[in-house]
């Protein structure tokens, strides 16, 4: 199958070399001196004290590629407006495009037979651009759970996690679902496909709903909030809030708050990907992890002070900072 990977960083790069190795036709599409370097010497992955090197098809300008099969998008939310307008050019009638992003996806409520179905969320794209180019038939939501970085340009090492789940947004078991789960496995991931992918979008999204934007106001790591009183006690509320309003969406949660909180403080001396992101001076993902929360929370009609608190002071941190987008 013919695949492009739109957003190469450290998850993009990893995800089409191993793809690429198993033998699929991948072009990654990149830029700076990322790509410059996977031009000159592959993609070199680092994983379990082994060394590889991967030579998929690399590109700057989608418009060069043509259509593919399967499109992941694996640019940060944020990121995701300004390359919208190129998406049709990676798609023919049958491209699926596969969302493999944090936190609350554009297109959550299609596909939901509820009185909510087709529901737009402002905070995610408030300008319409992203419905405007990517057609909600063709989405493939995917939730990441591998850590990577990018050691230096065109080297990724790749920390920990193997799956990515895969789920129709009605909930099918689609034959498109079932060969892509049967190609990531192929490649060495665990690609389970879920009828109901919400539920494990909000497990996820209720740690980093209270984790991302905690570390970042306090430069905290994940076992400096699980053992601090204050933080953990906060921390706690905050999830409890965004239990809240996935069960009145209907959403099963998979585990508890507390169970959630002890894995957070099992990790240990780990810097969210927020954290990270705030140190370096880059965007960060406020909309899709807190901002869009607070939005649906209001569309129900559902108290969340802690969240609303949590979400104001991060967002006027991240202004001062210049990296709120």
């Amino acid at each position: 199958m013919k695949i492009a990977i739109y957003g190469a960083g450290a998850i993009g790069a990893l995800l089409g070399a191993k793809l690429h190795l198993s033998g699929e036709d991948v072009t990654l599409i990149a830029r700076g001196p990322h790509l410059q370097a996977m031009q000159k010497s592959g993609v070199t992955v680092i994983e379990s004290g082994e060394t590889y090197i991967s030579h998929p098809s690399l590109a700057e300008n989608p418009k060069d590629i043509g259509p593919v099969d399967y499109l992941f998008i694996t640019v940060k939310t944020n990121g995701l407006e300004a390359i919208a307008e190129n998406i049709p050019y990676l798609c023919d009638q049958n491209t699926a495009v596969v969302t493999a992003q944090n936190g609350i996806p554009w297109w959550y409520f299609y596909g939901l037979d509820t009185k909510f179905k087709n529901t737009k969320l402002n905070s995610l794209d408030p300008n319409n651009i992203i419905h405007s180019n990517i057609e909600n038939k063709r989405i493939i939501g995917c939730i990441v759970y591998p850590s990577a970085i990018i050691s230096e340009p065109g080297v990724v090492t790749h920390l920990e996690g193997d799956r990515f789940s895969l789920g129709e947004p009605d909930g099918s078991i689609s034959e498109r679902c079932k060969n892509l789960s049967a190609a990531l496995i192929k490649a060495g991931f665990k690609s389970p496909v879920r009828p109901n992918l919400r539920n494990e979008i909000w497990v996820k999204l209720m740690g980093n709903i209270a984790m991302n934007p905690i570390s970042m106001i306090t430069r905290g790591s994940l076992k400096d909030i699980t053992e601090n009183e204050t933080t953990r006690e906060f921390a706690r509320n905050v999830m409890l809030e965004a239990e809240t309003v996935a069960t009145t969406l209907g959403v099963k949660m998979q585990v508890t708050v507390d169970q959630r909180l002890e894995g957070a403080n099992s990790v240990g001396d780990h810097k969210t990907s927020m954290l990270q992101d705030y140190e370096q001076g880059r965007p960060i993902e406020l909309e899709s992890i807190i901002g869009s929360v607070v939005e649906l929370a209001d569309i129900l009609h559902i108290q969340v002070p802690n969240i609303k608190t949590l979400y104001g002071i991060s967002k006027m941190l991240a202004i001062k900072s210049g990296i709120y987008k």
